[in-house]
């Protein structure tokens, strides 16, 4: 191979690289340390694939658009939009308990990353008969008809959109307003409880942090240390200020229920743990649920 002209060595090393080259036939050990090295091929090929498509993993609901539903009569909803720091145009429904005034409160509810806020509306009129608020319900950049693409940083702007909608356009004092974060949601929560002195925190179902998350996805990575997303929430939460209320199901699938109780460890007090028993990974919607939150409020009542 020295004896050859350069352009013979260069096209000879790059087929040793590819594989493809008769050095690999040379002896029983050289076949070996090319399965091997293929294997070091795939496994870094793997990662970078997986790096790339990371925020599709994140965001699959803005990478596989659910079809939008039309709210229920019986939600009597008023669509509103508007504008993150981002530059996002935010959709969002608002609905209100009869007889409804500012003076009453809020409920801000952050979903999940698995659909639009479309699907819902469920939730939302749990929400709001149960506790006499009103309830608004937004969507993340590139989620069903908000514009944009999602991001971490685009969903806590457009978290901090709707609290600023709730209190500059609806009137409602910011420490009347009742943050609820679902699953990635409490992600957005926890961010926007580390910077506005609301009335209460609820995390349904979240994660201590993205990291945590992807290495428990991807055990056979260093996943927790190549992810960009850190969506920290075991490391905010202890900035905040206001009660907090954390439920998680310990047949939770998606979010180990161990990081529930990770969460609530690294919480101020006053706080509070609900434990739902072989419940999986939705939030809680049966009616001792509300009245607990209820019950909590009474008690952190200020």
């Amino acid at each position: 191979m020295a004896s050859d002209p350069p352009h013979a060595r260069a096209r000879r090393m790059v087929g040793i690289l590819l594989l493809r080259d008769s050095f690999w036939r040379g002896s029983r050990a050289r076949r070996i340390a090319r399965f091997v090295l293929l294997g070091c091929y795939l496994y870094i090929g793997t990662l970078l694939v997986l790096l790339v498509l990371e925020d599709r993993f994140l965001f699959p609901a803005a990478t596989v658009a659910r079809p939008w539903l039309e709210p229920p009569d019986y939600l009597r909803v008023r669509e509103v939009t508007f504008d993150s720091a981002d530059g996002d145009r935010i959709c969002a429904w608002f609905c209100t308990p009869e007889g409804w005034e500012p003076r009453r409160g809020a409920i801000l509810i952050s979903h999940g990353n698995g659909s639009n806020l479309s699907r819902h509306s469920g939730r939302a009129y749990r929400w709001r008969e149960s506790l006499k608020r009103a309830v608004l319900l937004y969507d993340y950049p590139g989620y069903g008809k908000s514009s944009g693409r999602p991001s971490e940083a685009g969903c806590y702007a457009a978290g901090a959109a709707a609290l600023r909608w709730l209190v500059e356009d609806q009137r409602v004092l910011a420490n009347e307003v009742i943050l609820v974060g679902e699953s990635m949601g409490g992600a957005v929560a926890v961010e926007l409880a580390t910077h506005h002195p609301v009335r209460l925190l609820v995390l349904q179902g979240a994660f201590t942090s993205f990291p945590d998350m992807a290495q428990g996805w991807i055990p056979f990575y260093p996943s927790r240390y190549l992810v960009h997303n850190r969506m920290d929430n075991e490391a905010k939460i202890g900035l905040v200020r206001c009660p907090v209320l954390i439920t998680h199901g310990t047949a939770d699938t998606v979010v180990p229920f161990r990081q529930g109780e990770r969460l609530y460890a690294a919480a101020r007090e006053p706080k509070r743990f609900i434990r739902l028993e072989a419940h999986g990974h939705g939030p809680p919607n049966k009616a001792d649920f509300f009245e607990a939150v209820r019950l909590f409020l009474a008690k952190t009542a200020r």
